[in-house]
């Protein structure tokens, strides 16, 4: 890890980065590629070599109907001794119609099995709500002895607001309780371009989870705020989550990082804690920022406050040993 470049360019081109840790110690790799119009993975031993290790697809788009366009932000999970991959797509025929989809392989290695569609994501038999709308950006965790899946879903007439929801599991592609409001955009910052919440991701440390999530439109404005919940309480109670009354990381001109967010959580070979994000190194965007390729994939080393608390900083990487 100490050829890593903390907070610069990782992986080139690679928006909505994820990176699982196995058992064994190993890596893997996916985000969304700039045509979204497929799923690719990466493996390697360490974290480093993730950023020269052969991509190799395992999924392409539909031709016609669901999963036929917009393939956005995947996730690999394993469960059960299984994997599974999240992902978001469009309709071949109406690519703003997104709604949050599971892949399943049973074999040993994502890289070289077949992946069986599960199809949509399923809502519980009792919630007639869940998934009617723009929905993208599922991430799942466990707590307690029970999974959890989060979402972003857009609502209203007319602006549509991104919120997050959240659910219980009650299987990898079903879920077992209707859906909670977890946040909306209630602030300046969550506001610019469009009102969003997206993009969650978990981490846990001596008792709380910490959940990320990305505001604002795509450009320089995109950010990440956070919630925090104690494990011991009832995590579909919207009350029992703290919201940040600011952003926790935003973009630095100064140091050429633009519109950080859409990250996911990882361990060094050492144990230490890093964040995976996208962001941009350039604060003018030539055309449409959704299309624009130049989103890449960086690393950030995690420091944790005197109080717990995650420390999100383009400053920290020399503070770990």
């Amino acid at each position: 890890m100490n050829d890593v470049k903390w907070n610069q360019p990782w992986i080139l081109q690679r928006a909505d980065p994820y990176v699982y840790r196995h058992t064994d110690g190993s890596y893997y790799f996916t985000a969304s590629v700039p045509a979204y119009d497929r799923i690719v993975l990466r493996h390697s031993d360490t974290l480093e070599g993730l950023a020269r290790a052969e991509e190799v697809t395992v999924w392409k788009k539909h031709d016609k109907g669901p999963m036929g366009a917009h393939i956005w932000a995947p996730e690999l999970h394993r469960m059960d001794g299984k994997w599974y991959l999240y992902f978001a797509g469009g309709d071949a025929e109406n690519k703003w119609n997104i709604r949050p989809y599971v892949l399943e392989c049973i074999e040993d290695d994502p890289l070289l099995g077949t992946w069986e569609e599960k199809g949509k994501m399923q809502a519980a038999e009792e919630d007639e709500f869940s998934f009617r709308n723009f929905s993208l950006d599922g991430t799942v965790f466990e707590s307690g002895g029970r999974r959890y899946y989060v979402w972003a879903e857009k609502v209203g007439v007319g602006r549509q607001i991104s919120n997050l929801y959240i659910g219980e599991m009650e299987t990898p592609w079903k879920l077992k309780t209707v859906q909670v409001l977890l946040t909306t955009p209630d602030y300046d910052w969550e506001r610019v371009g469009f009102w969003v919440n997206e993009g969650p991701a978990v981490i846990k440390r001596d008792g709380r989870i910490f959940l990320t999530y990305s505001a604002s439109d795509t450009g320089v404005a995109y950010c990440m705020g956070m919630l925090t919940v104690e494990e011991k309480e009832d995590l579909l109670d919207p009350q029992a989550w703290k919201k940040e009354r600011r952003p926790v990381l935003a973009s630095d001109a100064g140091r050429g990082i633009f519109g950080p967010g859409h990250n996911s959580f990882t361990k060094d070979e050492k144990g230490n804690d890093v964040m995976v994000y996208h962001a941009r190194t350039e604060k003018e965007i030539q055309g449409d920022p959704l299309y624009n390729p130049n989103r890449h994939a960086m690393l950030m080393r995690i420091g944790w406050d005197q109080e717990g608390r995650p420390l999100f900083s383009f400053d920290n990487a020399g503070c770990f040993s």
